[in-house]
């Protein structure tokens, strides 16, 4: 079982879900370039201008552990990056478990992906202009939960270790792509695990996703914010518990 972390986050981000799979599978983690303990000198600005750059690397990651099968599990930005690897290559992943993801996160005549493309460009421009900043005003709302001021607080500490160069990269990457066409075309079975009240990817984005990926299923966790993985773990671990 791979889980991949979103923008701004690191493998740290799973503390609370992936150990409760560790009897029944081998649980693997890792740091996108640019994040956590990643090899910063590894950071190619072409390879990473699309997204198909982070899913070559998570390829590469199951092709040297010999994965066939295996089960991922995907936050955010990473849903996407999981479905890109899973066209690549179908043989390596059997299951396909989307927390939170959104095909595009601007708006497209009758498609609502939450953001005006106007917001975005405001977005990129304030992350570019100051990292630390963004990260202090950003991180709550994305997470959610104001009655849970520490999980924000996680979540700026964890933005602030991002290296900022590569983060205004991967923002602009992940904030401006589109991969609407792509959900057709996945054939692994597809759990989507949706929040109420996502800032980040409304429930109309999660719906999206299942009437596009056949045979998917939607499951709304009764959480908030955009991080189930940290405030809703246990919610988290039980539907993907069901699923698999």
């Amino acid at each position: 079982m791979v889980f991949a972390h979103g923008f701004g986050c690191d493998q740290n981000m799973w503390r609370l879900v992936a150990p409760a799979f560790e009897d029944a599978f081998k649980t693997i983690m890792f740091d996108h370039v640019g994040a956590g303990s990643s090899d910063l000198s590894a950071y190619d600005p072409d390879k990473y201008g699309r997204l198909q750059g982070y899913a070559d690397d998570l390829i590469a990651i199951g092709r040297e552990l010999g994965l066939r099968d295996a089960v991922f599990v995907g936050h955010s930005v990473s849903a996407m990056i999981g479905v890109l690897a899973s066209l690549s290559d179908p043989s390596m992943f059997s299951d396909l478990i989307l927390v939170g993801p959104s095909p595009r996160y601007i708006n497209d005549g009758a498609y609502i992906g939450g953001f005006d493309a106007s917001d975005i460009d405001e977005l990129l421009e304030a992350l570019s202009d100051n990292h630390l900043g963004w990260s202090a005003m950003m991180a709550p709302i994305i997470m959610g939960n104001p009655d849970r001021p520490e999980l924000g607080g996680e979540l700026i500490n964890s933005f602030c270790r991002t290296d900022p160069v590569i983060a205004k990269d991967f923002a602009r990457v992940t904030f401006t792509s589109d991969n609407r066409a792509d959900l057709a075309r996945v054939t692994a079975r597809t759990l989507i695990l949706q929040c109420r009240d996502d800032a980040i990817a409304p429930e109309t984005v999660g719906e999206y996703v299942r009437n596009n990926i056949p045979g998917s299923e939607l499951i709304i966790l009764d959480a908030t914010g955009h991080c189930p993985n940290l405030s809703a773990p246990k919610d988290v671990i039980a539907a993907i518990r069901a699923f698999v």
